[in-house]
């Protein structure tokens, strides 16, 4: 009988700092970029927006979207009220004009609004990656209390500068309650 081969060992995807105030994370996060890591994220249980620069962040491609989407929006609006009283059902009423275009304000405006909005939704879960099940991330049994009272900091491991033993003694120096190792 031959013996199975051993299973193979989990990948690494990064390192996770544990710390108990924002102000932690935030001269950790700095710390960890003018260290020269670039492949790092933070989790905290709200907004931070120091957290943001530090970590490099920078624009975001929502808001030009939000604005296509209600030009689109808009165009899509009149465009249909015009073909509608123009092109297929014109009907002249009390000599009105059949381009009567202060009557189509307030239904442009709402489509405008209606494909702002939905393009602002659809975006926001097209660029932040989500819906998201699963993210490595939570296989650190302490990660639960990310949308509690902790703040954490991971380094993944396909950061150039990764390397297991040395980004492990760095964050150490940092001050965090826990360093843990993020299985993939």
């Amino acid at each position: 009988m031959t013996a199975r081969p051993p299973p193979p060992a989990p990948r690494l995807y990064g390192l996770m700092a544990e710390f108990q105030d924002p102000s932690e994370v935030v001269a950790a996060a700095r710390a960890v970029r003018a260290e020269g890591y670039r492949k790092v994220d933070a989790y905290s249980p709200f907004p931070i927006e120091e957290l943001n620069e530090a970590l490099g962040f920078h624009r975001s491609w929502l808001p030009p979207l939000v604005l296509l989407g209600g030009i689109a929006g808009a165009i899509g609006g009149f465009g249909l009220q015009y073909w509608a009283s123009v092109l297929e059902y014109p009907m002249n009423i009390g000599g009105k004009p059949y381009l009567s275009w202060p009557a189509f304000i307030p239904p442009t405006f709402e489509t405008t609004i209606l494909l702002a909005a939905l393009t602002a939704v659809l975006g926001m879960l097209a660029l932040n990656g989500l819906p998201e099940p699963y993210h490595p991330v939570f296989n650190v049994p302490s990660f639960a209390l990310a949308s509690r009272d902790r703040f954490f900091l991971c380094i993944e491991a396909k950061d150039p500068k990764f390397d297991t033993e040395a980004t492990r003694r760095f964050l150490e120096t940092l001050g965090p309650r826990e360093v843990s190792t993020v299985a993939d």
